[in-house]
């Protein structure tokens, strides 16, 4: 099949396709082929997102996650433990107001990145695959595909309240559930970020909704999705590699 047929039925709710992501996924990424609407994850997200950061604030603190995404980038935090301890204090308090505005407003960037990731899939299976799909409803299927994620956010948020994991905290990987928490290099944490048991669980649940608005079967919707997968992967690793 390579045209994507509109079911019949009655349409899902919103919350009935948030529901239906975690129990009855194929039914409710047939559904994106009546409906494209996505407004519920965005609203799931922002407040899971909002909820993380404001823990971060209240049991971290931004200058302590300041000086230890610093500490990450070995030639740059030698410059600022040379400056005269003044000097140093201002910049760390520069780092922690743009690390705080940045996680705060952390949901801007998740919609930058899936409308990245949407125009990747999306042009790689109309024009790789010969796939008929459209833009909004690629999209849909990225946003209901992430959802599980928000458990990374609820879980370090009910880690940081329980007074768990709070020395070395690192923002960027928060929260035990991938390899890349457990190693020490950078690239290997940043390759191994990508190894988590949630963001696992959001790729087959995007290759799975590939295949069913694109019409293809699920091997070739894989191949598409866990190739720009691997692609960020190494990209990823890359930057850490050399920012390291």
């Amino acid at each position: 099949m390579t045209d994507s047929v509109v079911p019949a039925g009655e349409p899902l709710s919103q919350v009935e396709r948030v529901v239906d992501v975690f129990v009855a996924p194929s039914k409710m990424f047939t559904d994106i082929l009546r409906s494209t609407s996505w407004w519920m994850p965005l609203i799931i997200l922002a407040v899971c997102s909002l909820f993380f950061s404001y823990a971060v604030d209240k049991k971290v603190g931004f200058d302590a996650v300041a000086q230890q995404q610093l500490e990450k980038m070995p030639a740059q935090a030698e410059q600022v433990d040379a400056m005269a301890p003044a000097d140093k204090a201002r910049v760390i308090h520069q780092r922690a107001v743009g690390t705080k505005y940045t996680t705060y407003g952390f949901t801007v960037f998740i919609m930058i990145f899936v409308l990245i990731h949407t125009l990747l899939l999306w042009a790689s299976a109309n024009f790789g695959l010969g796939a008929k799909t459209k833009f909004s409803q690629v999209f849909a299927v990225v946003m209901y595909a992430g959802l599980p994620k928000i458990f990374i956010s609820l879980i370090g948020s009910a880690l940081l309240f329980a007074d768990v994991g709070i020395d070395g905290f690192d923002v960027q990987n928060p929260v035990g559930t991938n390899i890349g928490y457990f190693l020490s290099s950078p690239a290997l944490k940043a390759a191994g970020s990508f190894l988590d048991v949630f963001g696992l669980w959001s790729l087959a649940l995007l290759v799975l909704g590939i295949a069913i608005i694109s019409g293809k079967s699920k091997t070739q919707a894989a191949i598409l999705v866990v190739g720009w997968w691997v692609v960020g992967l190494l990209l990823s690793a890359g930057v850490a590699a050399a920012f390291s």
